[in-house]
């Protein structure tokens, strides 16, 4: 349903039933279980998908799911799918499965290759999706080294809300092919949990509906604030309202990655913002035991799970997508799980923070000064890309 709020795209769904999954081990077989029991269609839209364990098993049970004449759209962003080789993109087609990948790269046009598909969606015959942070490689559930696998969390979702993902997956296999993949219009029947859900998206800087849905419910939140972010370079108003809420009183919690992370000069870059949060009461927590990639936010009984990072990047160019729920139930369930992570961190301290070595405040002073240039520069590419836009139409006509 498309919302009368145009600040929305879509609206707030009743009858849903959400079921939080932790981990490869537990999201992974799931999905294949739902994949192995499609009737009508499948869709996939990922960012990251690479060769190896987990998408081998995902190939088969696509190409089985063909083989009983399921409908298969696969949906892939260009440069997170380098990974995947050349014969198993040929596999997934063998069958007549419809692949395309989202904005192939073009050196020669970076500015519009800046923009990638970051989602992160698996669709079931119109009344079964998945939904998180995931993408299909072994990082998530490696056969050989599991003590490794990147911490993620996914939502299986139920109901009414799964209509609004297949119109959202529509719309990006619109815009990526050209032509529609018209699936069947399916009206999944209200579950008994009657839970409460919204799909919100991000794309690009003129539609921000998730960050703009996280800052207004931080700035109404009454009890709590709970961000569970993998990169933590977010935007100058967000990191006000952070500091302002626990300055107020409320409990402000930011979980980061500790030092296992796949770009550690990414966490340099955001230890620049901490002295400021800490000072104002935020706690902060970096996890140790692997490398946290779970994308969650919580304010009272609101919660937020889905692909966005909440990085600048993000909001000047991903294509991101998060479940929102708006339950107690679902939400203490969530909250349970970010308390349990909790006991696998380390909580940086403010009076500790301040004698920190000198060595590691030169880390964080260059890698911000790194993301304060990049972000000029792209600002550059769109100014002149702005500029030099009528020049050519004037020059056609």
């Amino acid at each position: 349903m498309i919302s009368a709020n145009k600040k929305y795209r879509y609206t707030w769904r009743p009858g849903c039933k959400f079921t939080a999954q932790v981990d490869g081990p537990q999201f992974f077989p799931a999905m294949l279980d739902a994949i192995r029991a499609a009737n009508n269609f499948i869709c996939l839209e990922m960012y990251l998908m690479e060769s190896g364990w987990v998408a081998d098993q995902f190939i088969n049970a696509l190409l089985q799911a063909r083989r009983r004449d399921v409908s298969v759209f696969v949906l892939l962003d260009d440069y997170g799918s380098h990974g995947l080789t050349h014969n198993d993109r040929k596999r997934l087609e063998s069958v007549g499965i419809q692949l395309q990948f989202f904005n192939p790269l073009r050196w020669r046009r970076l500015y519009a290759s800046l923009q990638r598909d970051h989602r992160k969606l698996l669709l079931i015959d119109g009344d079964l999706a998945f939904v998180g942070g995931s993408g299909i490689t072994d990082d998530f559930q490696h056969p050989d080294r599991p003590a490794q696998n990147w911490h993620e969390i996914m939502v299986m979702i139920e109901g009414p809300v799964v209509q609004d993902w297949q119109d959202l997956f529509s719309r990006a296999w619109l815009n990526t092919r050209g032509q529609p993949c018209n699936l069947p219009v399916v009206i999944a029947a209200p579950r008994t949990e009657d839970q409460l859900g919204r799909v919100s998206i991000a794309e690009g800087r003129g539609h921000q509906e998730i960050n703009r849905s996280l800052i207004k419910r931080c700035r109404n939140a009454e009890r709590r604030i709970w961000i569970s972010t993998p990169y933590f370079i977010v935007s100058r108003k967000l990191r006000h309202t952070l500091r302002r809420m626990a300055h107020s009183g409320l409990d402000v919690r930011i979980m980061v990655p500790g030092p296992i992370s796949d770009h550690p000069w990414v966490r340099h870059a955001s230890r620049g913002y901490y002295t400021r949060l800490l000072r104002q009461g935020v706690r902060i927590f970096e996890y140790q035991p692997r490398f946290l990639h779970a994308k969650l936010q919580l304010c009272d009984n609101w919660v937020s799970i889905g692909s966005s990072n909440l990085d600048r990047w993000n909001q000047r160019w991903n294509l991101d997508a998060n479940q929102e729920v708006d339950d107690p139930h679902f939400v203490t369930t969530v909250a349970v799980l970010f308390e349990e992570d909790l006991r696998h961190c380390h909580e940086i301290r403010f009076k500790d923070w301040q004698i920190r070595p000198v060595r590691q405040r030169m880390r964080e002073w260059f890698w911000g000064r790194g993301v304060h240039l990049l972000g000029l520069i792209v600002r550059l590419l769109q100014r002149r890309r702005s500029i030099n836009k009528p020049e050519r139409k004037s020059h056609d006509t």
